[in-house]
């Protein structure tokens, strides 16, 4: 069979038009992590002139598009990096064929309807086919739902499993129907585990960590991460009716209300003793600590880190006292 052509995208998109396009989504934020090498990859974008105190995962999804030689990028300009544009404008000018999607300010149907029909006029499709592929990916998305309870309900998943399943789905590694019959078996290979009953149980907020070892160090502490907050947005949990509706219940890339609102519940239906909200260096989103700390109802420390790498020394202290204070809490 021929190999579909490739397309590099910078967040979680639409992609049932991509793959009703014929094309094979790329998240470059996973080839980068994921890599052997991801400071190769930063340092690969530090040499070409990306400057040092510029985000480590802007840097590393341009080390990642060069290194897979990567022709074609489909980046998110509204409701992410707000550096997404202008690494967009450089891929262009590196001769990359670029195409953009912009959420709205605002989770309306109407907006994101509009934006929907524009990416299918660049990239082919119809909307009809679109939305064919979203009730083709439903039950992948079932599963992944399923999966998440495993974490939070059995105690069959561990955090860090979680996280890496539910991140996964933003491009599905290029291939839905490989990735479901992987996912399935994992899960079934989960329902033979004795469960694990952390304490305390922590939810995670904020995009996905450059810290490989975050989760495992959490673990050692005997706490656990049983909700992955945006990891879990890029599921896509729910059948919502139609894709603007499916990405206008999508929460990241709004405001801060919207995402509270969700983290409430989940903080309720999972028991949440605290929340570990994760910043990256030099990211504007790092100001969202100020109104996630003031408003959820529950304890929230608020950690940073810059490239990949293993925990600094320091948030591993901050995070030993701040787990150590829930379980003074609970013993009291």
């Amino acid at each position: 069979m021929k190999a579909k052509p490739k397309i590099g995208i910078t967040s979680t998109v639409p992609i049932e038009i991509i793959l009703a396009a014929g094309l094979e989504p790329v998240d470059l934020n996973n080839v980068f992590i994921g890599s052997d090498s991801p400071l190769a990859m930063v340092a690969l974008a530090e040499d070409r002139g990306f400057p040092g105190n510029s985000c480590a995962w802007i840097k590393g999804m341009y080390g990642a598009a060069n290194v897979h030689g990567v022709k074609r990028v489909l980046g998110v300009t509204r409701g992410d990096c707000t550096n997404s544009e202008k690494l967009l404008e450089i891929w262009r000018h590196d001769g990359l064929k670029t195409d953009r999607f912009a959420f709205p300010d605002e989770p309306d149907e109407a907006a994101l309807a509009s934006e929907l029909e524009r990416l299918a006029r660049a990239l082919g499709p119809s909307l009809a086919e679109a939305e064919k592929k979203r009730l083709e990916l439903l039950p992948l998305r079932r599963s992944l739902e399923e999966l998440d309870r495993m974490t939070w309900q059995d105690g069959l998943v561990s955090g860090a499993e979680n996280h890496l399943w539910l991140v996964g789905s933003s491009d599905f590694g290029g291939n839905p129907e490989r990735f479901h019959r992987r996912l399935i078996e994992f899960m079934e290979e989960a329902k033979t585990r004795t469960p694990r009953r952390p304490a305390p149980r922590l939810g995670y907020l904020g995009v996905p960590p450059i810290a490989p070892d975050l989760y495992e160090f959490i673990e050692g502490l005997g706490a656990g991460v049983v909700f992955n907050e945006v990891q879990r947005q890029f599921s896509m949990p729910g059948d919502r009716g139609g894709l603007a509706a499916q990405y206008a219940a999508y929460t990241y890339p709004y405001d801060t209300a919207g995402r509270v609102r969700d983290i409430k519940r989940e903080i309720e239906k999972r028991n949440l003793a605290g929340l570990v909200h994760y910043a990256q260096t030099f990211c504007p989103r790092r100001l969202e600590s100020i109104l996630l700390e003031e408003i959820l109802p529950a304890p929230v420390i608020t950690i940073e880190a810059d490239k990949p790498g293993p925990l600094e020394a320091r948030t591993k202290t901050r995070l030993e006292a701040f787990i150590e204070g829930l379980k003074a809490r609970h013993r009291s």
